[in-house]
């Protein structure tokens, strides 16, 4: 699958002041997984190194304005960031990723100004604005967020789903393909958001036999806006609940208090996703329970990234 990213985060030297911003859980950890398509629009605009800028507000419009004599530098910058989303057009991309506070890329982090020098607030960058546009539906994050372990999981949770779909979609799919595909999905979608899982099972029943195309689209709305939901402890403790559910039957009265003693562990912030999700799977081994290792909840990206082993990866 294929990110866009942020030249600076890539090691690239493209900042104003001829430096980077290496960021090592992007090249190292989601780079085993991903290729990356590096974006600029900063150094296509002004070259590097360059005097840094800073977004005015001017009555009801955002100005580019260069910080060292002040010069209106906007149509440069909406110029080649025009150019640079006509490039990541051109890629299958399941995910941007941004640098922070910058006036061209960060999301709702670069800071505007009046033009008497103070600051107002906080928006998109130019660059990033354009994305939003362009890409309603696209997992979008920026790199300091990314620091946060819920916001990091729940982004590359976002990506990997992201990308399955694309998959399916350009498998030419059948409507069998789709029920298979919403199945796998179960819990993951109930542990982002329980109605809008419940409004795709209803799509995927097609009782208003609509085309499959028309199906198919209604599907991928509603699926990737319910993946672009944050999962919640509240939430993933209840699917939890469900999946020892399962094992009702096979378990002993000390084996079932033990798996919910680690769910409500994890539920407490004691213990990691990972503790119970552990368990269940074993469970699901050992009993062929074929429904639930077929769900992509269990293991929703490669689990060498090992994003459910903090007890902070859930909010």
């Amino acid at each position: 699958m294929k990110i866009a990213v942020s030249a600076c985060l890539l090691g690239a030297k493209v900042r104003f002041d001829a430096g980077h911003k290496h960021d090592h859980f992007i090249t190292d950890e989601l780079g085993e997984f991903a290729e990356f398509v590096s974006f600029c629009p900063e150094h296509l605009a002004y070259g590097t190194p360059r005097p840094s800028i800073r977004l005015v507000k001017n009555e009801e419009t955002l100005q580019v304005h260069s910080n060292k004599n002040g010069n209106d530098l906007t149509e440069a910058l909406i110029q080649k960031s025009a150019e640079e989303l006509s490039h990541l057009e051109e890629e299958p991309l399941c995910g941007i990723i941004f640098k922070s506070k910058s006036p061209s890329c960060g999301l709702k982090s670069a800071k505007i100004y009046l033009e008497n020098g103070f600051c107002e607030g906080k928006e998109d960058g130019v660059f990033a604005s354009m994305c939003r546009e362009r890409y309603p539906l696209l997992p979008m994050e920026e790199e300091g967020r990314l620091e946060d372990p819920w916001l990091r999981e729940n982004f590359v949770m976002q990506v990997f789903a992201y990308d399955r779909f694309e998959k399916l979609k350009a498998a030419i799919p059948t409507l069998n393909d789709l029920v298979q595909f919403h199945t796998a999905h179960k819990f993951l979608l109930q542990a982002k958001d329980e109605q809008l899982y419940r409004e795709l099972g209803n799509i995927v029943a097609n009782r208003s036999g609509l085309s499959f195309e028309a199906l198919l689209g209604q599907y991928e709305l509603g699926f990737k806006t319910a993946i672009s939901r944050k999962s919640s402890i509240k939430h993933t403790r209840n699917v939890l609940d469900h999946l020892a559910g399962f094992f009702k039957k096979e378990l002993t009265k000390s084996e079932k208090k033990s798996l919910h003693d680690q769910i409500s562990d994890y539920a407490n912030k004691i213990i990691p996703l990972i503790v119970p999700l552990s368990t269940i799977q074993l469970y699901a081994r050992k009993y062929d329970t074929k429904y639930l290792l077929e769900q992509t909840f269990l293991e929703p990206y490669p689990k060498t990234l090992a994003l459910r082993s903090n007890v902070k990866s859930g909010k």
